[in-house]
């Protein structure tokens, strides 16, 4: 395992990238603009899809819903990668940090491949095969964060595993106020002692994802929905969806494991 000096230094640099991903690009801003027209020139039915997709995310958060993962998939890729055994999270534990970036660098590797493939399929239709790349997209995003969860030792069975996992995506696709908001929203995962009933109160922010996941589309989205040019643009935006997602979800739950195992120290030295 790290030493005290080795995991201080990588949350450091967690706290760094932390505080440059809490800012938004002018760019960001203006490309944030051309989806408020487009809102209004939405057919229906996509906004029906926006509907169904707040009722997958509450089933999500309650169950896992159609979106959970199986964790066997994972352990057996971990084994793999590592190759030691893996039969449950706590034997994930025995793992150093670097060998979880490196299986996360090779999950994420994978999914941004699918992502552009699915981006560039429903990109041939234009605005009708954007109505199912919205959906397709948000499921992707949702099993990339929980198969780096698991990765990291974390179970996405556990309730409070997924709302830790909207936050991650909400936290993605969230302008810098937001960003910075969430981030002291998720100051309680990062200490056992603080978890409480607060952590679980931010179930009531949750429909905010799909909103914020939609509207972070912009003008990337805009450009999908002309028939075949929208290939192209629909496997750059969806690779870049999973890209940020996916490093949004490596960079906190490394974090959480960096002060998981910082606290297992305090409590070695304590006794």
């Amino acid at each position: 395992m790290e030493s005290r000096e080795e995991l201080e230094l990588e949350l450091k640099k967690i706290k760094k990238w932390e505080k440059s991903a809490s800012g938004l690009w002018i760019w960001e801003r203006i490309s944030r603009l051309p989806f408020k027209l487009l809102d209004k020139l939405t057919p229906h039915f996509i906004h029906n899809k926006i509907g169904i997709l707040l009722d997958d995310l509450g089933s999500f958060i309650q169950t896992g819903g159609k979106y959970l993962t199986s964790e066997k998939q994972i352990f057996r890729l971990i084994e793999k990668e590592s190759e030691v055994r893996i039969e449950s999270y706590e034997d994930i534990d025995h793992l150093s940090l670097q060998e979880m970036r490196t299986i996360c660098d090779d999950l994420i590797q994978r999914r941004t491949k699918v992502a552009t493939l699915q981006g560039a399929t429903t990109g041939i239709g234009g605005i009708v095969t954007l109505a199912i790349d919205i959906p397709a997209i948000l499921g992707l995003s949702l099993k990339t964060l929980q198969e780096i969860a698991i990765v990291h030792g974390f179970n996405p069975n556990n309730k409070d595993e997924r709302i830790f996992i909207l936050k991650c995506l909400q936290f993605s696709s969230s302008d810098v106020v937001g960003k910075k908001a969430i981030l002291k929203e998720l100051s309680a995962f990062y200490n056992q002692e603080e978890r409480s009933n607060e952590v679980m109160s931010q179930l009531q922010g949750w429909r905010e994802v799909v909103y914020t996941f939609r509207d972070q589309f912009g003008w990337k989205k805009l450009f999908q929905m002309v028939p075949i040019a929208g290939i192209l643009f629909g496997a750059i935006s969806n690779r870049s969806m999973i890209n940020d997602v996916a490093e949004v979800g490596k960079m906190l739950y490394q974090k959480r494991k960096i002060q998981e195992r910082l606290q297992q120290l305090e409590m070695k030295d304590f006794n």
